[in-house]
């Protein structure tokens, strides 16, 4: 049988097909720096606004965290971090008013964080064994830079699986239940 090596201006044919990029994603993609997933500038709000405040910027932005420091700005080090999850567990569940509720109380305090240089497997195991939906990327002073959602990771997977995502089936004949 023909080696790989010898066919090597034909990686787009069917003989080829699964044997690609896309089986090497996990040797090489995951010890790629964090910095290398898709990313943007994170909401930064003090830990004296309210939580109304933060959940406007939220629904506003599209995301579903916001980093929280002491004067609001990235040129302070990270005090916490409040998440749509804290909305529910903290606040509705706790009956508590939104519009008089500071993040100072509310937010998960010194959060775990990860710095820019750590890698995609770092972000990954902090996410599973932690729980985390969101993990703060800091620099070396503790300063917030990004931060990383499990939408990024799934992006990151669906760029690297693009052929096996796109092409899963169509057979799309069972309802769908919940959300």
């Amino acid at each position: 049988m023909p080696d790989r090596d010898d066919f090597e201006d034909y990686k787009d044919e069917a003989y080829f097909e699964g044997r690609g990029s896309e089986s090497v994603f996990a040797a090489s993609r995951l010890r790629d720096p964090v910095s290398a997933l898709p990313t943007r500038k994170p909401l930064i709000l003090a830990r004296h606004e309210s939580v109304t405040d933060a959940v406007r910027a939220m629904k506003s932005e599209k995301r579903g965290v916001v980093v929280v420091t002491g004067d609001g700005s990235s040129s302070g080090p990270i005090a916490g971090i409040f998440t749509e999850r804290d909305v529910l567990l903290r606040i509705v569940d706790g009956g508590r008013n939104p519009a008089t509720l500071p993040l100072g109380d509310v937010m998960t305090a010194d959060p775990e964080c990860l710095r820019e240089d750590q890698s995609i497997a770092e972000v990954l195991e902090l996410m599973s064994v932690g729980g985390f939906r969101h993990v703060p990327i800091v620099d070396a002073a503790q300063r917030p830079v990004f931060v990383v959602s499990v939408r990024d990771i799934v992006q990151l997977l669906s760029e690297s699986f693009a052929h096996e995502v796109l092409n899963r089936g169509t057979d799309r004949t069972h309802e769908r239940e919940g959300g």
